[in-house]
């Protein structure tokens, strides 16, 4: 589906809190329920350079949102493999959580660096990640799926939700 295909009322803005992210989108699409208006495009974030990814993007002008899954540097551990398109996204900053009293998700926030670890250079695109905090990375089933701690199933294609800006 494109942004052109997207029935939207004259006026809409799509401006989601960081919990209204986490509980109406990502937990959501976690969980395989549908999304009430379809607004958020599944791609590998990872396989583009930032400023490619307006184009694929359905709906946005300087803020763009995306399910992304999280790519492995390796393929039993949890450390996540950032690098994409031309260079890599390093996290910067503190995590912070998201809901109350428990946490629900965590965002992170990433700058993207064109070139090659360690030595890319910075650039002024910044990506917010937003994850699911309850998440057993560990416990992989059969049909390749992550669990929650619990009974629910999560696509490693949902795994992450990603939120980008425009550079200042």
């Amino acid at each position: 589906m494109s942004a052109a295909n997207l029935q939207l009322p004259p006026g809409f803005r799509f401006h989601p809190t960081d919990d209204e992210l986490v509980m109406h989108y990502l937990c959501r699409k976690c969980a395989c329920l549908s999304i009430a208006v379809p607004i958020i495009a599944e791609i590998d974030l990872y396989k583009y350079d930032p400023w490619q990814l307006p184009g694929l993007a359905l709906y946005g002008e300087k803020e763009w949102y995306f399910f992304s899954p999280r790519d492995r540097k390796y393929p039993n551990g949890s450390r996540p493999n950032r690098a994409a398109g031309h260079g890599y996204w390093k996290a910067t900053g503190a995590d912070k959580p998201i809901g109350h009293p428990k946490a629900v998700g965590i965002k992170k926030a990433l700058v993207f660096y064109s070139g090659k670890a360690p030595r890319g250079e910075k650039t002024n695109w910044i990506m917010h990640e937003y994850r699911l905090a309850d998440v057993d990375r560990s416990a992989r089933k059969k049909n390749n799926s992550l669990r929650f701690q619990g009974n629910y199933q999560m696509e490693p294609m949902s795994e992450v939700f990603a939120y980008m800006t425009k550079p200042f």
